[in-house]
């Protein structure tokens, strides 16, 4: 795929340069491709494939999808974006918590089965504590638990999702911004989890439907890196170039438009040069790495505070589920991943791969899983070695009951650094640094990180296409234009009221 690199940049083309080649910078890139701009994008990746977050990785024939990533959006022009690079099969969904050593629909269901492993003094005190919460709701939402126990109550806030969202962040929800909750989980509340058990058991799929409460999704059968390769191909077949092992390092003002210095895997670099500059980059980096404009003191401290979480999966194969796990399930674990909350343990999340595709595993007949831990880079668990956290993964996993001690066949360790843009730090004052990017012509940040959004990828796709848009039509100079990338799913019926295309 990669190309020769000192060659990037003819000076009698076009050029759109583009740091990341995860969905955002995939979805840049095609946009202008396939809209016949004229303009030639030039793709640098830090990293030695494509997807970023969005990639699938390989350890010996079995497959990690990063995080998990479900292919479905309220967005049709996302939908046949997907569609128009690849046929995906559906996959059925089921996500549950494991709490209580039992497992429980996720969202919750509020079903009998829940209702009897609450038991009947939980359940009451959840019944009151939500019309408590109806009455008489907390204003103005000042943090992340603030909304949830509006949407909640307090009771089941503390049941289901306090432990886990403070395992996630490493911060007490109450320290948390509750934009969070309106990027990750708006709409959902228990009333739409009652209305979507009445239409689930009506057998009627409502077109609204929360992303949290769907039931199906699609999924490459080799995970979702599958699908951004072949992106990665369609840039190439058209045109676009696209760089590995290529980071951007410095980003520079130019009369003509903007610079960077791309550092390669050998230590050498090399300066492309083009009118326009899309990021991908984390806020924080890209602020870092401006050169040739004045950044206002004010902007340089909201980019140097913000906070991001990193992620590590542990790999597990192993031959099969424990009988604890089976019979707590039901039978057999059909989970496409499972939400920890049991306070024993540090693992946050599980993911089943072959529930998410059969060929996600080398050997059908293994299972093979992947667990996720939450961390800051220089923390204890993250400075752990690799066989060390093997051996945590797995002593984990036997203790709570999903597998057997000493029946581990292979396991492996992806360390994934910036994987969640937090919502504390500097983030209340991260509007200061919008208003500024928007008044940088041919300078726009997308992306997960690049826009410090706890995205999607619909959404980060969505904002790709926003900012294809702008470059195509020469508004990147419009700070009113610019909006448009900024609102993508800031504002609930963004996705649903005549926006799509």
């Amino acid at each position: 795929m990669e190309q020769d690199t000192a060659n990037a940049t003819p000076t009698t083309e076009k050029l759109c340069l583009i740091a990341g080649a995860g969905p955002a910078g995939l979805t840049t890139a095609l946009e202008l491709l396939r809209s016949g701009s004229g303009i030639k994008p030039v793709i640098f990746e830090a990293d030695s494939q494509v997807g970023g977050i969005s990639r699938t990785v390989v350890y010996k024939g079995n497959r990690i999808d990063i995080g998990g990533h479900r292919f479905f959006s309220k967005s049709k022009w996302v939908t046949q974006f997907w569609a128009s690079v690849m046929d995906m099969p559906e996959r059925s969904r089921l996500s549950r918590i494991y709490y209580l050593r039992s497992f429980f629909n996720y969202p919750i269901s509020l079903s009998l089965d829940t209702l009897k492993k609450l038991g009947l003094v939980r359940t009451v005190k959840v019944g009151m504590s939500y019309l408590k919460a109806r009455a008489f709701p907390i204003k103005p939402e000042k943090s992340l638990a603030d909304f949830m126990i509006n949407r909640f109550g307090r009771e089941l806030y503390g049941t289901f999702f306090r432990d886990y969202t403070e395992k996630v962040w490493g911060v007490p929800c109450e320290s948390i911004s509750p934009e969070w909750g309106a990027q990750r989980i708006k709409g959902v509340s228990i009333s739409a989890v009652l209305a979507h058990a009445l239409r689930s058991a009506l057998h009627i799929r409502s077109k609204e439907q929360e992303t949290s409460l769907i039931d199906a999704f699609n999924y490459p059968p080799h995970g979702p890196g599958q699908l951004w390769e072949k992106a990665a191909e369609e840039v190439l077949r058209l045109g676009g170039e696209i760089h590995l092992n290529a980071k951007v390092s410095r980003v520079k003002k130019t009369p003509q438009g903007w610079a960077v210095t791309v550092t390669k895997a050998d230590g050498t670099n090399l300066v492309a040069e083009g009118e326009n500059f899309v990021s991908t980059m984390p806020l924080k980096d890209l602020v870092a790495s401006l050169d040739g404009v004045e950044v206002p003191q004010s902007v340089r401290e909201v980019a140097d505070g913000l906070v991001y979480r990193d992620f590590l999966t542990v790999g597990l194969l192993v031959p099969r589920f424990a009988e604890v796990a089976l019979k707590a399930s039901g039978g057999k674990v059909r989970d496409n991943w499972i939400y920890i909350q049991e306070s024993d343990v540090k693992v946050g999340r599980v993911q089943v791969f072959p529930n998410w595709s059969p060929d996600m595993v080398a050997n059908p007949e293994h299972v093979w899983m992947g667990l996720e831990y939450f961390c800051n880079i220089g923390d204890t668990l993250e400075s752990l070695s690799d066989e060390k956290l093997k051996r945590l993964g797995a002593e984990e996993m036997a203790k709570i009951g999903f597998i057997n001690a000493g029946e581990v066949i292979d396991s492996c360790v992806i360390r994934q650094p910036k994987a969640y843009p937090a919502y504390f730090g500097s983030y209340e004052r991260i509007g200061e640094l919008q208003q500024w990017l928007d008044k940088q012509p041919g300078l726009l940040a997308v992306g997960r990180n690049g826009m410090h959004r706890y995205n999607n990828m619909d959404h980060s796709m969505l904002a790709a296409h926003a900012a294809a848009e702008l470059i195509r039509k020469g508004e990147t100079a419009n700070p009113e234009a610019r909006k448009a990338l900024w609102n993508v799913n800031a504002e609930k019926d963004y996705h649903e009221a005549g926006k799509e295309k």
